[in-house]
C-alpha cells in the first residue's frame, strides 16, 4: 500500500492568538506593557517574513533543484528581501549566545537595509540590547532566549500554505496590540483605538473605491486598516491609506502593521502633525477625501506659540487654546479634506461641544460655514486610559442643507469586566441614525441651523436630545404605612432582646 501523504490542518486565529498571548508571559511582570509590545510584535513580523521566504524558497527548490543562486535571484524580486542569515531560524540557533540582543538587532539593521521602501527607519527606536528595558546582560539574555523559544512552537507555523490568508497574520497583530493596549494604562490611547470604536468610523464614513484615506494621528494604524476593510467589502482594492504619528515606536508599528496586512503602497510619516505636517504634494497639504482621527483628548502643549503664522493657513478660524489642542487636530483634518466631497470623522472629548473662548468662536465658524454635520454621543469607559466619555464629530464639505444630526448613544453598550464596548447592534443603531437622520424618542434630533444658533453654538448634546427620565410617581400615603409597619417590627425585636438579655444576666 502506497504511503499517504496526510496534509496538515490550517493553523487557526484563535490557536495563533493564544501562542502569541501566551508568549508575553517572558517579558509580563518584570516590563511595562506599553515597552514588551514592541519586542513581540517585532519578533512576530520576523517570525512571519521568515516562514513566507522559507515555504518560498522550498517551492522554488523544487523547480530549480540546487541552483542556489538562480533562487536567490528569484526571491529577490518577492514582495520582501530577508538577507542571509536574518532568518527567525538563525537567531533561534544563536539563542545561546552571550551578545543575542546584539545580533537580533544586526539582523533587524540587514531586514531594514534590504526593504527601504518598506521599512526604512522601524527598527531604530526597537533596541533588543537595551539594558534600561531587558535588564542587565545575563536577564536580558534569558529574557530573549525564551521569547525566541516560545516562537519556535511548532504550531506557530505562519506558511501561507498554513494560514490560509493574510488576514490571519493581520489579525494576529491586532489582537496583540489590543491585548497590549488593555494593559498599558493611560499610554494605551497612544497607540490603539478600540477596534469596534475604529469599525464605527468606518461604517460612518463609508470610504468609496478609489478615495485617499487618511489618519493625521495614526498610532499603530488599526483605523486606517478598517477604513480599508470597508472599500474591499464593497468589492474593491482601490484606496489609498495615508497616515502621520508623533510616536517612533507606533509609528514602527504602524508601517509594519500595513505589510502584515498586505498594504504596500501606504505612506505613513513620522512627526508631529501640528508642527511639522509631513504629507505634503508640491510643499502644500495633501488633501484627501476621507479624514479620520482619534487624537489625544485636550493635548497640553501641542504647539500654540509654533503656528501663530502657520504656513498652511490652518488656524484662521483661530488658535485653540495652548492647553487643549483639540480644534488644532480638528483645524488640520478640516484643511486636508479635498474641497468637493472631503469629510471627517473624529474623536473628541465632551469638553469640545461646549468649551467657550477661542474653542467656542472656532465652533461656530464650522457651524456657520455648514462644515458639521453630526454630533455623536458615545459611552463612557470605551477608550483604553480614559473613562470619560467621548464623541464623534463629522464634517462634511458641500452638504445639501443646514442641519445637523445629534445622536446620543451613551446607553447603548456591552458592560465588560474592565472596560465597555459597543456592540454590533449598537453600532448598527448608530449608522442607520446617521444615515437617516431624524428624531428618535431619547436618542437622535436633526437640529437645524436656528436651532444651534439659538443655543450660542452650543453642541452640548442633552440641548437637542431628551434623555430625561421620568421617575415612577411614588405612593406616600403607601410608604407611610410600610415605615409605621416596620417601626412595629423593630419595637417588638427591641422587646425581645430586652428578654434575652434579662435572661443572661444583663441589665437592658
Amino acid at each position: 500500500m502506497d504511503n499517504l501523504t496526510i496534509p496538515l490542518l490550517p493553523v487557526s486565529q484563535n490557536e495563533i492568538n493564544n501562542i502569541l498571548w501566551n508568549a508575553c508571559d517572558t517579558f509580563r511582570g518584570s516590563i511595562d506593557a506599553s515597552e514588551y509590545k514592541n519586542y513581540l510584535l517585532v519578533m512576530l513580523f520576523v517570525k512571519y517574513v521568515s516562514d513566507v521566504w522559507t515555504e518560498h524558497y522550498e517551492k522554488l527548490k523544487e523547480k530549480y533543484g540546487d541552483d542556489r543562486e538562480r533562487i536567490l535571484r528569484r526571491l529577490e524580486r518577492e514582495r520582501f528581501v530577508l538577507p542571509e542569515g536574518c532568518r527567525f531560524d538563525d537567531l533561534y540557533r544563536q539563542r545561546n549566545e552571550t551578545n543575542l540582543g546584539d545580533i537580533i538587532n544586526k539582523a533587524l539593521e540587514k531586514i531594514e537595509e534590504s526593504n527601504k521602501a518598506k521599512l526604512s527607519g522601524v527598527f531604530r527606536n526597537i533596541d533588543f540590547n537595551s539594558e534600561s528595558n531587558l535588564g542587565q546582560t545575563r536577564d536580558r539574555n534569558v529574557r530573549l532566549k525564551m521569547l525566541l523559544e516560545d516562537f519556535a512552537n511548532s504550531k506557530l507555523d505562519l506558511r501561507p500554505s498554513r494560514i490560509g490568508n493574510m488576514d490571519v497574520i493581520g489579525n494576529a497583530y491586532e489582537y496583540l496590540i489590543a491585548k497590549f493596549a488593555a494593559g498599558a494604562g493611560k499610554k494605551a490611547g497612544e497607540f490603539y483605538t478600540p477596534a469596534e470604536v475604529s469599525e464605527l468610523i468606518a461604517e460612518l464614513i463609508a470610504p468609496k473605491p478609489g478615495e485617499r484615506i487618511c489618519d493625521p494621528t495614526c498610532g499603530s494604524g488599526s483605523l486606517l486598516i478598517k477604513c480599508a476593510n470597508y472599500v474591499k467589502r464593497q468589492g474593491s482594492n482601490d484606496y489609498s491609506l495615508y497616515g502621520q504619528e508623533n510616536t517612533g515606536g507606533t509609528w514602527a508599528l504602524a508601517k509594519m502593521n500595513m505589510f502584515l496586512h498586505g498594504v504596500d503602497g501606504a505612506r505613513i510619516e513620522w512627526g508631529d502633525t501640528i508642527r511639522n505636517p509631513k504629507l505634503l504634494e508640491d510643499d502644500k497639504l495633501m488633501r484627501f477625501e476621507v479624514v479620520v482621527a482619534n487624537p489625544p483628548f485636550s493635548l497640553d502643549k501641542w504647539g500654540a506659540d509654533d503656528v501663530m503664522s502657520d504656513r498652511f493657513k490652518r488656524f484662521e478660524r483661530g488658535i485653540p487654546p495652548k492647553g487643549k489642542g483639540d480644534f488644532a487636530f480638528i483645524s488640520h483634518m478640516i484643511e486636508t479634506t479635498t474641497l468637493i466631497n472631503g469629510r471627517v470623522a473624529v474623536v473628541v472629548p465632551h469638553g469640545v461641544l461646549f468649551r467657550g473662548s477661542s474653542e467656542g468662536k472656532i465652533r461656530q465658524k464650522l457651524i456657520e460655514e455648514n462644515l458639521l454635520d453630526a454630533v455623536i454621543g458615545l459611552p463612557s469607559n470605551l477608550f483604553f486610559g480614559t473613562g470619560i466619555p467621548a464623541a464623534i464629530l463629522i464634517f462634511k464639505r458641500n452638504k445639501i442643507d443646514n442641519n445637523v444630526v445629534f445622536i446620543d448613544a451613551s446607553r447603548d453598550f456591552g458592560d465588560a469586566k474592565n472596560q465597555n464596548n459597543l456592540r454590533k447592534q449598537d453600532i448598527k443603531k448608530i449608522v442607520a441614525a446617521y444615515q437617516k437622520p431624524e428624531a428618535v424618542d431619547k436618542y437622535a434630533y436633526l437640529a437645524s441651523f436656528e436651532e444651534i444658533k439659538e443655543n450660542d453654538f452650543n453642541l452640548n448634546i442633552p440641548r437637542y436630545v431628551d434623555t430625561f427620565e421620568e421617575e415612577e410617581e411614588i405612593d406616600i400615603e403607601e410608604v407611610q404605612s410600610e415605615i409605621d409597619l416596620l417601626e412595629e417590627e423593630l419595637a417588638g425585636i427591641k422587646i425581645k432582646m430586652n428578654g434575652y438579655l434579662q435572661e443572661l444576666g444583663y441589665d437592658s
